[in-house]
Formats: structure tokens, sequence, C-alpha cells
């Protein structure tokens, strides 16, 4: 039925190019702050949008009346002429037209779980938490799984069905003394079934554990140091301090980014190699096709210290005159496919932890971001947890660690990356751009070694 409508919506359009994407999503949500229950909940959506283009003019409509798709892509094609007539040409990428069908490999299928079992589940890893010590002053779980099928169409002859799992939870535990409040969090998800949140117990007790032994830490020293970054908070700055600068609608529409990512340019040193793709199995980020129906990929950014390329969509790509990369993606069918990362990495280098360690007279291990921004070529990033590192060993915990920079400088003054490398896929949120928000995205890095970083504290 959704075939033969969108093919019939798709004759006789009038416009350069037209895409229709139909999208149906069931998603749970539970949410759990201290011993109350916030938020228990399932819901089904059920939409789809219009994107045209004519005379170098963009149209956009999303909808919920399936039935009358054909009169809401007039009404794209419509939006397109009017504002084409101002626009210059839109050139696209060209893509060769794709016919597919793409189902996911699920171990256990969150479907196949009551809403019951699954909040009993939530309801343990939070009694672990609140039960680990009275410091432990509150916390929260979360949890979200979405199941999704995607129909896409457009002009050129591609038509793929396209269904997707992706399941996360996160555990928070806060714990007080006095005015001193820290925080500890763990993550856990992915898109091969339910058992990616299960067997957590250990993990979360852990959480409730490191969150009172940080009251204990002193804050950190203001200075110069040389920090490791182990992967969780090193996948974090690649992705919020790199690869944002390496979506290429930034790029495009930014002149003073244009004259810094400039292909070829020495970003850092030999050992540093940084990639981004979708066609990474097994993880957040990854998916067969993007929503403009192009195949997914991986996509070198950094090769050798060298800046070999950039994410792009159709249009980018166009405009740009390089190669789609397929990281044309949008949170739902409300919304058109921005330029958006997937899985964004640092690749292993082969030193050991130990190595990395084992000379520095005094500096800093920094553990996983609980925070930070960027702008720019600028940021700021805060650690959740962090240890002066002394005459080669890991020491005495510190808080209170902020780094911050500049990202092209700091990329220069990574000098060791280990043989380490874990992804992070974890949780309930995701990647925000454009309003767009949460969009599921992975990241991950080995443990790396920067030199001369400036960290805030006291």
């Amino acid at each position: 039925m959704v075939q033969n409508l969108i093919k019939d919506a798709l004759k006789s359009h009038g416009a350069d190019y037209v895409e229709i994407r139909i999208e149906d999503h069931v998603r749970t949500k539970i949410s759990l702050r201290g011993r109350g229950t916030d938020e228990l909940s399932t819901s089904r959506s059920v939409g789809g949008c219009v994107r045209a283009l004519a005379s170098g003019g963009w149209g956009f409509v999303s909808f919920n009346d399936i039935e009358h798709l054909k009169d809401h892509v007039t009404l794209a094609v419509s939006q397109a002429r009017l504002v084409g007539r101002e626009s210059g040409d839109c050139l696209l990428a060209p893509v060769e037209p794709v016919t597919d069908t793409v189902v996911p490999t699920l171990i256990v299928d969150p479907r196949s779980i009551t809403l019951a079992d699954k909040l009993a589940l939530l309801e343990e890893y939070n009694q672990i938490m609140l039960g680990y010590s009275p410091k432990i002053q509150t916390t929260t779980v979360r949890y979200r799984d979405t199941y999704s099928k995607k129909y896409f169409a457009n002009s050129e002859g591609s038509y793929i069905d396209q269904e997707h799992c992706d399941v996360g939870a996160s555990c928070r535990a806060i714990a007080r003394e006095g005015d001193n409040v820290q925080q500890m969090f763990v993550t856990s998800g992915g898109v091969d079934g339910y058992q990616s949140v299960e067997g957590q117990h250990n993990s979360v007790k852990d959480c409730a554990r490191r969150a009172v032994e940080n009251l204990d830490a002193k804050p950190v020293k203001a200075g110069q140091y040389t920090v490791v970054l182990d992967p969780a908070l090193a996948g974090v700055f690649v992705h919020e301090a790199f690869g944002h600068l390496s979506e290429s609608d930034f790029i495009y529409e930014n002149e003073t980014l244009r004259n810094i990512m400039v292909l070829d340019t020495q970003f850092g040193a030999p050992i540093l190699n940084i990639a981004d793709g979708a066609a990474l199995p097994g993880h957040r980020g990854s998916y067969r096709y993007d929503d403009e129906g192009v195949p997914s990929s991986v996509t070198p950014l950094i090769r050798d210290g060298v800046l070999v390329g950039r994410l792009h969509s159709r249009e980018t790509a166009g405009k740009m005159g390089e190669k789609p990369t397929g990281n044309a993606r949008a949170i739902n069918y409300r919304f058109r496919p921005i330029v958006r990362m997937s899985n964004t990495y640092i690749e292993n280098g082969d030193t050991s932890f130990e190595e990395m360690i084992s000379d520095i007279d005094e500096g800093i291990y920094a553990i996983e971001a609980y925070g930070g921004e960027t702008t720019m070529e600028m940021f700021t990033f805060s650690a959740m947890e962090a240890f002066m590192i002394r005459n080669g060993k890991i020491a005495e915990r510190v808080r209170n660690v902020v780094l911050t920079g500049n990202v092209f400088e700091t990329l220069m003054h990574i000098d060791a990356i280990a043989n380490d490398r874990k992804m992070s896929d974890g949780g309930v949120g995701g990647c925000g751009k454009g309003g767009q928000s949460p969009l599921p995205v992975s990241d991950g890095s080995p443990h790396i070694r920067i030199r001369n970083v400036v960290v805030g504290g006291n």
C-alpha cells in the first residue's frame, strides 16, 4: 500500500527532483528520579515529508495524513518554485538509484519485553545506587527504545524500506556531603536489541561508588599539564571539537571555516587518524542508507595528520564538487535532512596505556565528559572524573578538571595514541544541531596523550 501511494505521488510532479519519506516510530520511555517514577510511556507516531527541488529552490512539507500524499507533493513543488525564482541552481551530487529492504538483526527484540519487565530492571539498577551509601542523595535512571520503519523514494528511481532499532539507558548517582555535590553516570545501549541494557548491575554499583569517592577528591590546581584522555572523553572531544567542523554545511556557509578547513592541510602529528562512518557496523550511529537514500560509508577525515575529507549531503557535495558520504540525516519526518555525524572516532595507535603515562612527571588522567561546549575552533570540556599522574603512575583523585583550548592546536599536541579504542554507544540522548535533537550517534577513541593542555581549577 505505502509503495503504491509513493509511486503514484511521484508521477508528473513537475520539479527537478522530489523525495518522499514516510516513517512509523514505536517508542518506550521510562524515567525514574530518586524513589519515584517520572515517566512510563509507550507511543507511536506515523507521518511523512516531501522535499522538492525546482529551479534552485527547495520546498518542504511534513504531514500525518499519508492518504493525501500526492497533494503534499504538489504543495512542496509549488513552494520550491516560489523561492526558486530568486535562487541559483542547486546541484545535487549524483548517486545511483537504489532498491533495497533493510531489516535489523536483533538478539532480543525490545518489543518482546513487557513494559513491566523493563521497569523492573531499571528499578533494580536504581535500588543498587540508592542503597550503596547514605551519601547517595538521589539518582536518575532513564530508558528509551525506538523501533522505526522508514520508506524512502525519490524521482530518480530509488525505493528503500529500512527498519532500525535503537535501545539505550543511562543511570546517574548524585552524592552529597554538606555543600559538596558530586555525580557520576553510566550508559548502555545499542542497535542489536534489548540485551544491550541488561546485566549492568556491577556498572551501576561502580557508578555510585565513584560518586561517593569523588567527594573526597581535592580540586585540581589550575595550570598547564600533559593530559591523558580516556576513550570516552577522547571520543566526545573528537565529536564535539572536531567532528562538527567537518560537517560541510558549516564549511560551505562560513567563509572563516572554509579558510581553515582546507584539504591537504597538516592538522596533527602523523600518528593521528580520524574517521566517521555509518558503515561501521553495530553502533548507534550505524545505518545502511541515510535520509537521502545514499549508501553509508566510512569517510577518512584526517589521515596521517592531514585533513583529507569531510561529511556531505548530496547538496553540499554538489556545491563543493565532492562525493556524497551518506551523512544527510533527520531526527524524524518533521525535519529536512542536514549534514550530521554518525560514528566518529580516532583510530588506534601503537602505544599502550602504561607506556603513555610512564614518562609523565606530573600530569592529569581525565575520564569521561560531564559537560562542555564548543565555539568554532575553541572548546571547553569538564571531566567527570580525574586523577593526577605522578612519576609515571596514577595517583590521587582530583575534581573540577576543566579542559580548554583551540582544537587545531590541541590536535597538533597529541603525541601518543594507544591501541585500545572503545566506542561509546549507550544512553538515551544524542547529538543536537539545527533544532534537531537527539540524533543517535556514537563516538570513540583509544587513550590519547596531549601536551600543554590548559586546565582550569583552583
